[in-house]
């Protein structure tokens, strides 16, 4: 860097750090409420934990964390005035005192405002970054520590304006266009930062000490109440993905079965969102913008076009980026319906028909029910109709595929188990005041008795843990995939003086005493998995509650002892490693685990896109490896391989074991299972 830009910014920023900027400050009836949360809290939720010296700790540590996450924008001296509240905040809660919280609110402001301007001042002057400089940037901002000076702080942002500025060259921006995106990047964060009032502040606040008891504790003020209000009412359209702030970025935490995105099959969960356009309009970089702000460009007129660029969840470490074009659309309850297909399995007995039915949430029309309307749609009602269908096509055997399905009514879930197994409980609820209910029963004998497998994945959760885990406590069906999400949680929502705090009231526990929360369902046979369970899932989240086990309910065991389960792992394993297609998944995970391993992106740019490249060599070795075990012939270069498209999932006619590598060998389990075991149903064993 040259010598006479270090004293230069830290002088610019001493500058702007005295200028004046408007404070905020709590209101009366905010006060008021804050009492009524810790009230609620402390009296309600299911983890008895008190508001005292040691969380008020915890509390001042995680509201500069959601504040300032990167640690980018306050300095070492900061924090360490701000401990003089450590063990105080308690008390002053509890007395409806904020003004901690809005002093380091309005510090936080002061900083990142001059931190902002100066950015931008240094994109707008003639500095050159020198892109041939072997200097690195840390990947894992975790690891952050505060700056002690401005000079510190300078020269990490000048690497991460640099990194951002080199980062739009690779997805071949010109340098002033690349500098021009990022002054208006600084530019909109700060006028977005200079958009909150108070109502932010507080809801940001409460929410810092909600999340203290577990991720699925939340406060809405009442501009997000009726934010949410209008959303839900106008059936707003989209692209159909659950979004959520992770550092300065928008990350896709899960794709919604049925809609757009789900449809076109490119977007994933764990890609972040940096910029967003309308049509052919140019995007609007959202780096560092509010989440509601980011939801409401997504969002958009039915038929229209909305542009993402995404750095990939499972993308190269050279942190190239890619645009999607996706058409907005209503997500309509027909679409997230259960659906169901054969597949036909060649094994060495013989050939299987296998019924393949993918529920994508546990739905049900609550108006029509209610009404007592016949034609009600439900999960399993739907599921019924499917079964006399594969019936009719003489199936033998089930696959119900619960992979991505995030959930939904618990009663749906109850009655879905009761077509499969005869009565008996299914789900235990422990409330906070630690009666347990047993209310969800299976009532009537079982619908369908034949042989079934249950698929689920990382994003499988909460009713879908319910089903999968009777299912495996009964003994009643083969589960098999990755280990379940963990939400094992049921929560409430109750009003206070200003908003609405969603509260966890009550935990859910399988028949066999274990609980669903934490570890979710853990497969019988595992199979290989796009998610990392330390990234997503519930023993990811800070504060999640633990897993635990309350005595088990009595219940039956049907036969599926009798099956021998290392005989089926052994022929799961051998195909692991004999498969062209599962060997080609099983490589590509390792290697996009192994590049997640990064520590640092380098801010040269001849490293940077030698990187890239060898990321797409190794790709391409692997597809050329798995093209050579089934005899095809080889891709001469990266450029031919690329240019290959992708088939639309509608038009995908390529074989099973290709397009879903994962469904084909759980069809293979199904197999063996079908030809090692006699009927599961045969001879049930009372409690």
């Amino acid at each position: 860097m040259p010598f006479l830009l270090r004293p230069i910014l830290t002088l610019m920023l001493l500058c702007l750090t005295s200028l004046a900027t408007a404070e905020l400050d709590y209101t009366p009836n905010q006060a008021k409420t804050a009492i009524e949360v810790i009230d609620e809290l402390s009296t309600k939720h299911y983890r008895k934990q008190p508001l005292d010296d040691e969380l008020s700790s915890k509390l001042l540590h995680e509201l500069i964390d959601n504040l300032d996450p990167t640690k980018s924008y306050l300095l070492q001296e900061d924090i360490t005035e701000f401990q003089q509240w450590e063990t105080r905040l308690d008390d002053m809660f509890r007395a409806g005192d904020l003004s901690a919280g809005f002093f380091i609110y309005n510090r936080y402001n002061q900083r990142t405002m001059a931190r902002l301007q100066a950015n931008i001042s240094l994109l707008e002057s003639d500095f050159q970054f020198d892109l041939t400089k072997d200097e690195y940037l840390p990947v894992d901002v975790d690891n952050n520590q505060w700056p002690t000076t401005n000079a510190d702080a300078d020269d990490e942002w000048r690497k991460r304006i640099k990194e951002a500025y080199l980062r739009l060259m690779l997805n071949d921006k010109e340098p002033e266009a690349a500098r021009e995106l990022l002054i208006k990047r600084y530019t909109n964060l700060r006028k977005q930062l200079g958009q909150r009032d108070s109502e932010d502040i507080f809801q940001l606040i409460m929410n810092s000490l909600a999340s203290l008891y577990d991720p699925h504790t939340a406060y809405m003020s009442p501009r997000s109440m009726e934010n949410f209000r209008i959303a839900m009412s106008l059936s707003l359209t989209g692209i159909g993905a659950v979004l959520q702030l992770e550092d300065e970025h928008t990350k896709i935490v899960r794709v919604i079965p049925g809609g757009p995105a789900d449809k076109q099959g490119i977007l994933k969960a764990g890609d972040k969102v940096i910029a967003v356009g309308q049509g052919d309009e140019e995007k609007v970089d959202v780096v560092g913008w509010r989440l509601d702000d980011v939801v409401d460009l997504i969002r958009g007129p039915k038929d229209s076009i909305v542009r993402l660029e995404l750095i990939p969840a499972q993308g190269d470490s050279a942190g190239n980026s890619r645009d999607i074009s996706i058409v907005r659309d209503k997500i309509q309850l027909d679409e997230q319906s259960a659906q169901a297909e054969v597949i036909d399995v060649q094994t060495e007995v013989g050939r299987y028909s296998v019924g393949v039915i993918k529920i994508p949430a546990f739905y049900l029309d609550v108006d029509a029910y209610y009404n007592r309307d016949p034609n009600f749609k439900s999960t399993t009602k739907d599921v019924v109709q499917l079964l006399q269908n594969l019936e009719k096509q003489n199936v033998d055997g089930i696959i119900l595929d619960l992979r991505n399905n995030g959930g939904g009514f618990l009663q749906e879930a109850a009655t879905l188990t009761d077509l499969f197994i005869d009565p008996g409980p299914i789900v235990q609820v422990q409330h906070s005041d630690q009666l347990i209910s047993r209310n969800y029963r299976s009532r009537a004998d079982a619908y369908y008795r034949g042989p079934l497998v249950v698929l689920i994945n990382r994003l499988s959760a909460s009713a879908s843990e319910i089903f999968a885990g009777a299912i495996q406590d009964y003994g009643r069906g083969l589960v098999v995939g990755g280990q379940s999400f963990g939400k094992g949680t049921v929560q409430v929502q109750l009003p206070v003086r200003e908003g609405q705090l969603k509260l966890t009231e009550s935990k859910f526990y399988r028949v066999s005493g274990n609980s669903t929360q934490h570890l979710g369902v853990v497969p019988d046979i595992q199979l290989p998995s796009f998610y990392d369970v330390d990234k997503v899932g519930e023993s990811s989240e800070d504060n999640a509650l633990p897993w635990d086990r309350i005595p088990a309910a009595p219940h039956r065991r049907y036969n599926l002892t009798r099956v021998p389960m290392q005989t089926l792992q052994e022929r799961h394993e051998y195909r692991l490693k004999m498969d062209p297609d599962l060997v080609h998944l099983h490589d590509e995970l390792a290697l996009v685990k192994e590049r997640q391993k990064v520590k640092q992106l380098p801010l040269n740019e001849i490293k940077r896109r030698e990187e890239a490249k060898e990321y797409d060599t190794l790709l391409l070795t692997l597809e050329n490896k798995r093209r050579l075990a089934k005899e095809r012939p080889l891709y001469s270069s990266i450029e031919e391989w690329q240019a290959v498209e992708e088939p639309e999932e509608d038009n995908d006619d390529r074989p099973l074991a290709e397009k879903d590598p994962i469904l084909y060998e759980v069809g293979n389990i199904m197999s063996d299972y079908m030809s090692l075991a006699k009927s599961p149903m045969q001879q049930a064993k009372q409690p």
